[in-house]
């Protein structure tokens, strides 16, 4: 006969102990520290993109672009997603915003087109980190 009722909740043992074999609450504890991470992760995210979209959009705010401006701000874009691509993380996003740029330029409209690029800069940029900072996170799901 069983020791486990089926009238007993999920995991729970009468001897006192956890029913779940170590494998499983290694996997358990090891997925929970995934999603901690990500979490600060994506957190980290999100506020580097919101203050660089706030930055840029501050400077735009106080000058008028140039075209010069604006091909600055692409090619620091386009380095940024091609160190990206080399990593081989590259975002959609990030091809969007530059296409959004380019498009904006050739409409004349070089403080949207600096805008654009500068968003795409940051796109590839938190691109990067979230490739280079994989690199090392996944060492922290493997059991020992």
């Amino acid at each position: 006969m069983s020791m486990i009722r089926k009238s007993m909740p999920s995991g729970y043992d009468p001897m006192g102990g956890n029913r779940f074999s170590p494998a499983t609450n290694a996997e358990r504890v090891c997925a929970e520290i995934m999603l901690e991470r990500k979490s600060k992760v994506m957190r980290a995210l999100i506020i580097a993109l919101s203050s660089l979209v706030l930055v840029g959009g501050a400077t735009s705010a106080l000058a008028a672009s140039s075209e010069s401006d604006f091909k600055t701000a692409y090619a620091a874009a386009e380095s940024a997603n091609k160190e990206a691509g080399s990593l081989r993380n590259q975002w959609t996003v990030t091809a969007a915003a530059l296409t959004a740029a380019k498009k904006a330029a050739d409409a004349g409209d070089f403080d949207q087109a600096v805008a654009q690029s500068k968003e795409a800069e940051a796109l590839a940029r938190a691109s990067i980190y979230q490739a280079t900072s994989e690199q090392e996170a996944w060492k922290a799901l493997e059991i020992k």
